[in-house]
């Protein structure tokens, strides 16, 4: 290779480098009038890019200052937990999320791997843990200040899919929940929803190319995305899949929105409504004001790699 052959591919790599490489100053400038983070699918003990992820994640808490994290589902893989004293909660959760940035309130909702243990558990680490914020199997929480406001609807879609609870053996908790009542719930919730912005946070995908049963989609397409299209919801933000896709689907007005694992991911190709997909492991930040709404898909390095935006 001759030596100008080199100087061009070092600097196409020092090029590279810098269109990619993230600055705390280049974090600070996501922020908006409110801030947040969404992460799921965490649960490998540190390992993985579980760790990393981590620490990526209080390094930019410090510039971002998130008002708390939404983690939705599978913070336990792979048979959840069988008590708030299982040792996981310091693996998994404890001593990797140890932050101080991170000390924020936490609001964890029900994975599929949660199911496979004592679901209850999950609940009951709130009265345990300082920052562990689980009132119910679903639930809302509301933010407002700086100008705008945005409420996020936090749901169990375990108990919404078929196979879950047909599943007595694998998942004996899931047939025991009423999931007329909370679809009823939900639907409720966001007719009363008076907010700038409105997030329905899931486990389960509602559209997302997946290699997994496709009954599961069906079963959210059919009980959860007639109402998510009555509401004209802003972003269903889910996980599951273990991997970066946002969705957009003819005749909605919806962002179907798959954050990816904070530990361990997969592969992904486009399909019929695909806006972006990625591999990446990584997180979300959600950053808001009163014109504008901003789903941040951020991947270990620290990179922006895709925004969903809605604006007013």
């Amino acid at each position: 290779m001759n030596m100008k052959r080199i100087i061009l591919l070092a600097l196409t790599a020092v090029i590279a480098l810098s269109v990619n490489a993230q600055t705390p100053e280049a974090w600070k400038g996501l922020k908006r009038g409110l801030n947040f983070y969404m992460v799921n699918d965490l649960g490998r003990n540190g390992y993985y890019d579980q760790k990393p992820i981590a620490e990526l994640m209080g390094e930019m808490a410090e510039e971002i200052g998130p008002e708390c994290v939404f983690a939705a589902g599978d913070v336990h893989h792979f048979e959840g937990v069988r008590s708030v004293d299982d040792p996981l909660w310091m693996t998994n959760y404890e001593l990797i999320y140890s932050h101080p940035e991170l000390m924020v309130d936490w609001f964890p909702m029900l994975g599929n791997h949660e199911y496979r243990g004592n679901t209850q558990a999950i609940l009951d680490y709130t009265n345990v843990s300082r920052r562990w914020t689980m009132p119910s199997r679903y639930y809302t929480k509301a933010y407002s200040g700086k100008g705008t406001s945005i409420r996020f609807v936090m749901i169990d879609t375990t108990p919404l899919i078929g196979k879950y609870c047909n599943d007595g053996e694998g998942y004996p908790d899931a047939c025991r929940q009423d999931a007329d009542r909370q679809l009823a719930w939900v639907d409720s919730v966001l007719n009363a929803a008076k907010e700038d912005w409105v997030i329905v946070v899931g486990h389960h995908p509602v559209y997302a190319e997946t290699p997994k049963d496709g009954s599961e989609r069906d079963d959210m397409q059919r009980r959860l995305d007639p109402i998510l299209r009555k509401h004209k919801v802003d972003i269903y933000a889910c996980g599951h899949i273990h991997n970066f896709q946002h969705i957009r689907v003819p005749g909605s007005d919806v962002d179907y929105v798959v954050n990816s694992s904070a530990s361990l991911s997969r592969k992904v190709k486009p399909v019929e409504g695909t806006v972006f997909c990625s591999p990446e492991t990584g997180f979300s930040v959600f950053a808001v004001d009163k014109n504008e709404l901003a789903m941040h898909m951020v991947d270990k390095t620290g990179a922006v790699i895709h925004t969903v935006k809605r604006t007013k």
